[in-house]
């Protein structure tokens, strides 16, 4: 693969806002030869929630400059791939293995079948266990969502190999009072917590929580190695709620939006397909799917309609303005240099419609119609036509596998291990969210064990994605394979087939000129078809995907009706 170079940032306003904090590029100067750098630190960031396409550098109209000079400075994955879902994505990023092989195949209920027992089973090892014997202390921020609730200590991140944690225990909660809230192993809550308060005068936001609270285990591990006149490297888990419902903001934040939505959904949609294609994150011949929305004309009320999306703008717009915070730290200590941030998002936009309506409000909140979201005491939802806007050009949201589900971005950024030369370039080869505790494995030099205590691990599912910090080819010797609620897919090269619910029909689609889905080819294409079907079958029987609680349960995928399409889950996914 020869990465290609995107195009100058498209707008103005995304080219001002690279350079709105300092990000030194590294000593070594193009070309130079480079020498192995030491181990590097290694951050994870998540999100939660978002789009395609919602970010300034994959193509949206949302101010997140801190992550644009990140991809600027490093490469972005065009067709980086996760699990549909919140906890299917945490644990088999925490595990690198599939979800299912990990416990983890929907929520974190015990629905009493292998793959679906709502927590990391015995056999999965997390990357901070991973990590901890190769000399890396690890700490944990934000969203948990891989237990059996707060209950489920054995399964909370301490004694999941993470030296300390601040975050919620839980998968959705108010920004502004979040439940399940936990320090190490104490629960607390926002007003009890002994060791952080916001500033003078400034409101507690778990978003900006979240970032303070991981600058001061940086803080922390700076001091602890300087005590032990020592340069222990460290592992850490930035895991955001941003910007999954409720729809909760600041006021200066929803302030920069006002007006930018009032045009509509399609607009924005076709706005940001034309971005993609100049940035270089989606190439022709791939086109914009059909819009999946109610029409601008047909919203009652505009207004509040407009106001839901630009709250969700200012809650990823706060996000990366957090995200700047920490970068700056690593900066200050000098450490930016030699630690790999890997940014990317659990799932797709988000359909779901809580709060949006009469029936499926939130008990103790203002929900519905009217009701401007953005104060702490509002429960809404964006909803479905502004998901769709989120995962321009890709059709379908998270809970499926089709592209608008399981297509997010990756950036990475390491100046020490990524060259110079690379900067601000793609990867176009498919990778997954399985690969990236195998990438910190390799990373650490740390070794896979064999077992976890006296119970066999499974083997990694993923592979490193070390190569393409060198511009190499990934050799993925297997198929991608997914599965969530019965929706179910398959990559393999050039070829995807997927199926929408347990016993729906599979469809084939040529990613190589069709990323948006939109070309049905199985019944040309029946025995490519067949072949992956099989092989799905195969993955699916040997990897506790099956027996699986879905209607069609028992049956062989692929035949029958549709089964219903799911609703959000009241836990938070």
């Amino acid at each position: 693969m020869k990465p290609t170079t995107t195009a100058t940032i498209a707008t103005a306003a995304t080219a001002a806002a690279l350079s709105a904090f300092s990000l030194q590029p590294s000593a070594l100067c193009a070309g130079a030869p480079a020498p192995a750098p030491a181990r590097p630190n290694i951050m994870i960031i998540l999100a939660d929630d978002m789009g395609f396409s919602d970010l300034g550098c994959y193509g949206g109209e949302i101010h997140t400059p801190t992550l644009d000079k990140l991809a600027a400075q490093g490469l972005r994955f065009t067709q980086f791939y996760n699990g549909a879902r919140c906890c299917p994505t945490r644990a088999a990023l925490l595990t690198g293995l599939y979800a299912h092989q990990a416990g983890m195949g929907h929520m974190t209920q015990d629905k009493h079948l292998p793959g679906y027992s709502g927590a990391l089973n015995a056999s999965s090892e997390t990357i901070a266990e991973m990590l901890r014997p190769a000399g890396y202390d690890t700490y944990a921020v934000g969203k948990w969502h891989v237990s059996l609730g707060v209950k489920d200590t054995k399964n909370h991140p301490l004694q999941r190999g993470f030296n300390h944690y601040y975050g919620i225990i839980g998968g959705a909660a108010n920004y502004y009072n979040p439940d399940t809230l936990t320090r190490d192993n104490t629960p607390i809550t926002a007003k009890t917590d002994p060791a952080y308060k916001p500033a003078p005068g400034k409101p507690y936001y778990f978003t900006d929580a979240i970032a303070d609270n991981a600058i001061q285990f940086l803080k922390d591990h700076q001091r602890a190695n300087a005590a032990a006149a020592s340069d222990k490297p460290f592992f850490m888990y930035v895991a955001f709620t941003a910007a999954h419902w409720p729809m909760m903001a600041l006021p200066e934040d929803i302030a920069k939006y006002k007006g930018v939505y009032d045009k509509g959904y399609d607009p924005i949609r076709d706005a940001r397909y034309k971005r993609t294609l100049e940035l270089g994150t989606v190439v022709l011949p791939t086109k914009l799917s059909p819009p999946d929305n109610s029409g601008w004309n047909n919203v009652r009320d505009k207004k509040w309609e407009s106001r839901c999306m630009e709250v969700y703008a200012a809650i990823v717009d706060r996000m990366d303005q957090n995200i700047a915070k920490i970068v700056a730290q690593l900066e200050a200590s000098g450490q930016l240099d030699n630690t790999l941030i890997l940014f990317l998002q659990d799932n797709g936009a988000c359909a779901e419609m809580i709060g949006r309506g009469a029936k499926n409000g939130k008990k103790g909140y203002r929900t519905g119609p009217g009701v401007m979201p953005g104060p702490e005491d509002t429960y809404i939802a964006y909803g479905h036509d502004w998901a769709n806007v989120s995962n321009t050009p890709f059709r379908e949201y998270k809970h499926w596998v089709h592209e608008g589900g399981i297509s997010t971005p990756l950036i990475a950024h390491w100046p020490a291990g990524i060259p110079a030369s690379l900067d601000n370039t793609f990867v176009r080869t498919p990778a997954h969210i399985i690969d990236i505790a195998a990438t910190c494995v390799d990373l650490a030099n740390a070794t896979y064990p064999a077992k976890r205590g006296s119970t066999p691990l499974s083997p990694l599912a993923g592979i490193s994605l070390r190569p393409t910090f060198t511009g190499a080819p990934l050799q993925r010797p297997t198929p991608l394979f997914w599965e969530h609620e019965g929706n179910r897919a398959v990559r393999d090269g050039k070829w995807k087939l997927v199926a929408k619910g347990a016993t729906a029909p599979w469809e084939l689609y040529d990613m190589d000129v069709d990323r948006s889905e939109l070309n049905n080819l199985a019944s040309k294409n029946k025995d490519i078809a067949t072949r992956l079907a099989a092989a799905w079958q195969e993955w699916a029987t040997a990897n506790k995907v099956l027996p699986w609680p879905w209607s069609g349960a028992g049956k062989k995928a692929g035949k029958g009706k549709k089964t219903k399409e799911p609703t959000e889950d009241e836990e938070g996914g």
